[in-house]
């Protein structure tokens, strides 16, 4: 069973309504925390492009499912569930401090954004997948969240970047295109501009205060 179980009917509406999603996001205070069993989308700051994935793999390296950058964030497969690292006591609506280990689980195929020692194609850093099922993780899906600045928690519309727990490489995005306009996502060994991302879009649950009933 799921950690953080969402009805398919949840995960319907999200795929065809994604534009209600958005607009919904938009009118989101900035101070809204991100909890444990939200659903958003991980803009990068520099391109504005969305991370994204669907059910077609890489033609090279590990074969696993593509992950990319979209150029809209009008698409229900950039949608990204938040949880734990495994054996974690976390629960859904705890908010998320910097230095955290998470996991981001597609929503649309339930397999986890993966990282690992493959080429990406077309930059040859370090490809970015997505691996497993619902029942399979493993630690190559463990990213540190480090939050930007003086904020301990993450928060919507703040800065922060993704290091692969594993490899030590941080999640980056540049202006590299595949042939269908999507830009290519990978991992890199140094901080720059290019792995700074923000969660834009999404339905975010609210804290779970302490004295709220289980």
């Amino acid at each position: 069973m799921s950690l953080f179980p969402f009805p398919f009917a949840f995960f319907l509406f999200l795929s065809l309504n994604p534009h209600i999603f958005s607009s919904t996001a938009s009118t989101i205070s900035e101070d809204v925390e991100i909890t444990y069993g939200s659903v958003v989308k991980l803009m990068h700051e520099k391109t504005k492009f969305r991370l994204h994935s669907h059910d077609l793999p890489y033609g090279s390296g590990s074969g696993q499912q593509s992950v990319t950058g979209f150029p809209s964030g009008y698409d229900a497969n950039s949608y990204w569930v938040v949880k734990p690292e495994l054996g974690a006591s976390a629960k859904q609506g705890d908010p998320i401090v910097s230095s955290t280990i998470i996991r981001l689980q597609h929503s649309a195929t339930r397999k986890w954004l993966h990282s690992h020692s493959f080429e990406s194609p077309l930059s040859g850093n370090q490809e970015v997948s997505c691996y497993g099922s619902e029942k399979n993780s493993d630690t190559g899906d463990d990213w540190r969240l480090v939050v930007e600045g003086t904020e301990k928690t993450w928060k919507k519309d703040q800065r922060v970047r993704l290091q692969h727990v594993d490899t030590g490489v941080y999640l980056q995005s540049h202006k590299k295109k595949y042939s269908m306009g999507q830009q290519e996502v990978c991992g890199v060994r140094d901080k720059n501009s290019d792995n700074i991302w923000i969660a834009a879009e999404g339905v975010y649950f609210p804290v779970k205060k302490s004295n709220d009933s289980a």
